[in-house]
């Protein structure tokens, strides 16, 4: 029996983009069907752990934990975010050879983020180091580590502290593929029924759709949010994650999201294939 909702609580991150996408919520520019919707902000890496919990209705996720919460959330087909030929960056001091990345010591921002699955599916057993990811280019730059997994505004910004890119994954997996690498995405749990899963749905897909067609006043409330960004940088992060993919998945990044999970089970990353979930709307 589905649970009796009449308040839903939407988590995500407190980083530009997310706050980009939920800006007509925050603001009440949507129809909420009545429901009252509470917003809920902490970053990534607290969501994907409370995921696991089932502490909220509606989550943003890294795609990476999604096989261990498959059983209790669906996939909402907006609010995603996708690199279409770019994504989670390595970058090192100096350019580093094959070899020289299989013996080097990684800093990657947290096992449950997609840009740590995506990195074992371009090189298993590398040496990695999980460190909170606004923590990653200094340890770089200082020489604490050799190299490191960017994700963020630092796959922007890496060049400004004298870092090199030995491979961006989202230009990998493109290549590989011919697919956009899917990062992070919106949860729904499947307890509140299906007409209150499609219902949430549906919102937050007026909220994004909302957004893009007020980018300007979206960008200004973004920005508070954007970690000391110039305007012109939290626009162009913005843009690659918030677009058209991001009103919907499309019938390619369903593909994408699949094969990742595929391709994972087959190399032992993952125990168990992963049935995955869309609310369709």
């Amino acid at each position: 029996m589905p649970v009796d909702v009449e308040q839903i609580s939407i988590a995500h991150s407190p980083d530009s983009d997310d706050a980009f996408m939920f800006y007509a919520l925050a603001k009440g520019k949507v129809d909420t069907k009545g429901l009252k919707i509470n917003q809920v902000m902490k970053d990534i890496q607290t969501l994907n752990e409370e995921a696991k919990k089932g502490l909220y209705e509606v989550t943003a996720i890294s795609f990476g934990v999604y096989p261990e919460i498959a059983d209790r959330y669906a996939l909402m087909p907006c609010g995603s975010s996708m690199g279409d030929k770019y994504g989670p960056i390595i970058v090192a001091k100096k350019h580093l050879s094959d070899e020289q990345l299989k013996q080097a010591k990684i800093a990657v921002p947290g096992k449950q983020t997609t840009a740590w699955l995506a990195l074992q599916l371009f090189q298993p057993g590398l040496n990695a180091v999980m460190m909170p990811f606004d923590r990653i280019l200094d340890a770089v730059a200082s020489g604490e580590v050799d190299a490191g997994l960017l994700i963020h505004e630092g796959q922007l910004t890496y060049k400004d502290l004298g870092l090199a890119k030995i491979v961006d994954l989202g230009e990998w997996w493109h290549d590989l593929t011919g697919l956009p690498l899917p990062l992070g995405g919106n949860s729904v749990r499947k307890d509140i029924g299906a007409q209150r899963m499609k219902d949430v749905t549906e919102i937050f897909k007026a909220s994004v759709v909302y957004s893009l067609e007020h980018r300007k006043e979206a960008l200004e409330y973004a920005l508070s949010f954007a970690r000391d960004m110039e305007e012109t940088l939290a626009d162009k992060y913005v843009g690659m994650y918030v677009n058209e993919r991001t009103v919907d998945f499309g019938d390619d990044g369903r593909k994408a999201l699949r094969l990742m999970f595929d391709m994972a089970y087959e190399k032992g990353i993952l125990k168990e294939p992963v049935k995955i979930e869309f609310v369709e709307i």
